[in-house]
């Protein structure tokens, strides 16, 4: 059995996946983020970086209990454990691997910061204090990004080895929040192209609306835990 520590958010969407996927046993257990869940220090002994995925996998190797974090790790890890979604081909295994690098290194980071400053910043209780500087770098550099995904999508039915793998598993979360990274989806005719597949699959297409990272209930105090002083101390 797996204990998955998650929240609405791309990167807990991904595990969600591929646990979905592989039809592996978990139980899933929400990590409040608005509420400070992730400085816990029940949750830093799982997770010392306080952030979100991170798994307990209770049937390890050697029947070892084994505990990850990164959503990168987690999905070598998983994929490793079942044989699937990763090739064992080294050009396709490698190929998989860059992708998934690739989002890990670039698509997950600047996607998150077109998040915060053209969605949660502008929230801030006491007034607002972006930049608009802030806002192009990061607008710019997410359709920069989709332009890159596009394009190898145009060659390639996948984004890696001809087939489904994990790397589709890592970015395609990301591009559901496109509007929110004030990206139009429908600009990257070969992403959208792909985007549909991949959410027309059965595995993906369940608990689709629970996933969804939405922007509500903002309030000061989830302000404060979030950006303020206790992640300052904790970090």
């Amino acid at each position: 059995m797996i204990d998955l520590y998650t929240a609405a958010t791309p990167n807990g969407q991904k595990i969600h996946m591929m646990l979905e996927e592989t039809g592996l046993a978990y139980r899933t257990h929400w990590v409040r983020i608005s509420r400070g869940e992730q400085f816990e220090s029940n949750y830093l002994s799982i997770s010392p970086n306080n952030k979100i995925p991170a798994i307990v996998d209770h049937d390890g190797s050697g029947g070892r209990t084994i505990t990850l974090f990164e959503s990168g790790a987690i999905l070598l890890y998983l994929a490793d454990k079942t044989g699937r979604f990763l090739p064992e081909e080294p050009h396709q295994r490698w190929e998989t691997v860059q992708w998934l690098m690739w989002q890990m290194g670039g698509f997950g980071p600047m996607l998150g910061q077109a998040h915060h400053f053209n969605a949660y910043a502008p929230m801030r209780p006491d007034g607002p204090v972006v930049l608009p500087y802030a806002q192009a770098r990061y607008t710019n550099e997410a359709a920069r990004l989709y332009g890159v995904l596009d394009k190898r999508l145009s060659e390639h039915e996948y984004v890696a080895a001809g087939q489904y793998t994990i790397a589709d598993m890592a970015i395609f979360p990301w591009c559901r929040l496109a509007g929110r990274q004030r990206q139009n989806i429908e600009d990257f005719p070969n992403v959208k192209r792909w985007f549909d597949t991949i959410a027309s699959r059965p595995a993906v297409a369940r608990d689709m609306d629970k996933l969804e990272d939405i922007v509500d209930g903002f309030s000061k105090e989830s302000w404060d835990v979030s950006f303020g002083t206790r992640q300052q101390t904790q970090t």
